[in-house]
């Protein structure tokens, strides 16, 4: 039986802007269902690479494939298409609508109805239906009602997993899903995450070492753009080079 294709695969990835290579040569295959967490420190690139790979940044040199197809010229919009969502280090939401409408919104996004723009959304109550449902997968189904602009900063992180859910995610980026929370809050979104749908591809960039060990599997440390770890949590942990430019060590 033919293994299935990785979820996504970079070959060679990098990105200059001017003289700075920002992404260098970066190599990495992450499988279906896998759990990967991207660290190091600040300046080393990762949130240039998730640009790279949800398209929004065109990369200098290397391929991009997700579930086996090249993207690597594909716009976001069709790579989202193929079942790629991501989230944003600073909260990226409509503050002056509901929770409820962010995500209808989020949920018309890859379907024909976005196209019909005099037909009333209480024709698709399928959205409606979905767009509860991922309010519910978060903990918010009381706040549906609520504008945005009057939901906690914790709630409005756990606001943008639920749009990034709604098109029924593949592949999920998170771009530090736990910045800015207090230790409670950090602790309630990492139990949000580890019970999200384990046919889900996650890739987590987190600057805080606890949640990363506690969401993945595998880590993978960036240093200057390029990948100078990549393993099992345990070993990566242990890892002296990681030791040394990451956490701190001597």
């Amino acid at each position: 039986m033919r293994e299935p294709a990785a979820a996504l695969s970079l070959s060679g990835l990098s990105k200059e802007f001017g003289g700075l290579r920002a992404v260098d040569g970066v190599s990495l295959t992450v499988g279906p269902g896998e759990r990967r967490a991207i660290i190091g420190p600040n300046g080393a690139g990762k949130t240039t690479l998730f640009g790279l790979i949800s398209g929004e940044t065109r990369p200098t040199d290397g391929r991009i494939a997700l579930f086996g197809r090249d993207v690597t010229r594909y716009a976001p919009h069709r790579r989202a298409g193929l079942g790629l969502a991501r989230t944003y280090q600073i909260t990226n939401l409509f503050p002056r609508l509901t929770a409820l409408e962010n995500c209808l919104l989020a949920v018309q996004a890859l379907t024909p109805a976005k196209f019909h723009l005099h037909r009333a959304l209480r024709r698709y109550p399928a959205f409606f239906e979905r767009a509860r449902g991922v309010l519910e997968a978060v903990g918010l189904a009381d706040k549906e009602g609520e504008a945005v602009r009057n939901l906690s900063h914790g709630e409005q992180r756990q606001l943008e997993i639920a749009l990034a859910l709604a098109g029924s995610p593949r592949l999920l980026l998170l771009d530090e899903p736990t910045a800015g929370l207090s230790p409670a809050e950090s602790h309630a979104m990492t139990a949000l995450l580890t019970k999200l749908d384990p046919a889900i591809t996650l890739l987590v960039i987190e600057h805080d070492m606890d949640v990363a060990f506690a969401l993945t599997d595998r880590i993978t440390v960036l240093h200057y753009g390029k990948v100078v770890a990549d393993g099992l949590s345990h070993e990566v942990k242990a890892n002296a080079l990681v030791q040394e430019i990451y956490l701190g060590a001597s």
